[in-house]
């Protein structure tokens, strides 16, 4: 009897100390080794106006926090607003008065070729190849604008809100439209070319007046008068068309009004 509580005592102590050594000793969880990646990895630093904070963050939300805008939610405010924002270099000042009327066509010439071959629609990549397309349009018409002075002079009256083809209804009929049909006629009387040598150096005088005109006015800010010295102006470059477009038996190319 005594040797059974003995033995009983025995293994009751034995296992007591199993037990306790089993707790000390058993076995971790089982972590994945992409979870233990994750659990080890150093925390994001992100600076804030008050101080720093640490959060840390997977993968994916750091490739998301990272990523770079789309086009499309480009602010459209960075893009030239008028035809001058385009060549800065030719027009620092902006449009006339800050700038003279007539720019320095060579300049302006330069900085549209280093423009367009930036803004080429070829070297764009696939995702932007139509905003591409649409800036290398607008710097085209910018250009085509700002280097012919009857075009130049339309788009700086209609900025401010005067259309020449309203302007040039007003003069109809008046004593502009007679020296331009005198000078049409000759245009078509003339029978070789060396006869209309004379008639192209004298309308060349006509639009350099107009040009020079135009200078003045735009430059003290004379927007009425600006608006009837370009219709004059069109009604010469009209004329150096058809002068342009004459020929032998036919007379001039046609002029319009």
């Amino acid at each position: 009897m005594k040797r059974q509580i003995a033995r009983g005592v025995r293994d009751a102590s034995v296992a007591l100390r199993s037990g306790t050594t089993g707790a000390r000793n058993s076995p971790q969880p089982f972590i994945c080794p992409a979870c233990r990646r994750q659990l080890s990895s150093k925390p994001v630093t992100i600076p804030y106006a008050t101080g720093q904070r640490q959060l840390t963050t997977s993968r994916g939300q750091q490739q998301q926090a990272t990523a770079p805008a789309s086009p499309e939610a480009a602010s459209s405010s960075s893009l030239p607003q008028t035809h001058y924002d385009f060549f800065p270099q030719t027009f620092p000042g902006g449009p006339p008065p800050a700038s003279p009327f007539t720019p320095d066509l060579k300049q302006l010439r330069k900085e549209f070729l280093q423009l367009q071959a930036k803004a080429h629609p070829d070297l764009a990549p696939a995702n932007q190849k139509r905003q591409a397309e649409a800036l290398s349009s607008r710097v085209n018409e910018a250009y085509r604008a700002l280097q012919d002075p009857l075009k130049r002079a339309q788009y700086l009256l209609l900025q401010q809100g005067i259309d020449v083809e309203d302007e040039s209804a007003k003069m109809s009929g008046g004593p502009l439209l007679m020296e331009v049909m005198e000078a049409r006629e000759a245009v078509d009387e003339v029978e070789t070319e060396e006869d209309l040598v004379s008639i192209r150096e004298e309308n060349d005088a006509r639009i350099a007046e107009s040009v020079g005109a135009l200078e003045a006015l735009f430059a003290n800010g004379d927007l009425h008068a600006a608006a009837a010295e370009a219709v004059r102006l069109r009604y010469w470059t009209n004329i150096a068309e058809s002068i342009h477009g004459w020929e032998k038996g036919s007379g001039g190319g046609v002029i319009h009004h």
